[in-house]
């Protein structure tokens, strides 16, 4: 269950795993009700975007405790250069601050749209137009950075898998394969 210094453990990995996937699905979903016109429709994609925003944020303070309170990472890469693993660093930091960023700006759409039965099952006919909130602006500006973030992880996950060729992205996988998950 817990991390080695070469490998992320089965928490972590079901955790990562499934923050991507709802993290993929919560950016479809946002930006399909976003250019939505119709009321009935969008309240459908909302209905199951903001419970899955709550899923993902337990997922996001579910890993916060683990780190810091049960398990440690894995030690970073032996051979990288020092601006990498800063890189890297940062770009998880940055994950969990737009990802908290997000929940706080949706919860306050919510509470000042007065949408916020959606949680609940209510229907709200007609939605407000939640650009006229102000939240809206960093929710949105929130969600085009997380896509340039996991753009950034994927990337250097598909160039450490393919370019170097070091096995780095079965760290992040159960149980362990390839040269990184020993290096």
């Amino acid at each position: 269950m817990k991390s080695t210094p070469t490998q992320y453990g089965s928490v972590a990995v079901t955790i990562h795993w499934l923050s991507a996937i709802f993290i993929l699905a919560m950016l479809g979903s946002g930006f399909r009700a976003a250019s939505m016109t119709e009321s009935a429709a969008k309240e459908a994609v909302l209905m199951f975007h903001v419970p899955l925003g709550i899923v993902i944020l337990i997922l996001t303070l579910l890993r916060l405790f683990w780190w810091w309170r049960v398990d440690q990472k894995p030690r970073p890469v032996d051979g990288d250069p020092a601006w990498q693993t800063y890189t890297a660093k940062a770009i998880h930091v940055l994950f969990y601050v737009v990802i908290l960023g997000m929940v706080a700006s949706g919860i306050g759409m919510l509470a000042l749209s007065g949408a916020g039965g959606v949680l609940f099952g209510a229907s709200i006919e007609p939605l407000p137009d939640f650009s006229e909130f102000l939240p809206r602006v960093p929710h949105g500006l929130g969600a085009r950075l997380m896509l340039a973030l996991f753009a950034l992880h994927a990337g250097a996950a598909l160039y450490h898998h393919f370019v170097k060729r070091d096995g780095l992205i079965w760290r992040m996988w159960f149980g362990s394969k390839g040269k990184g998950a020993g290096s």
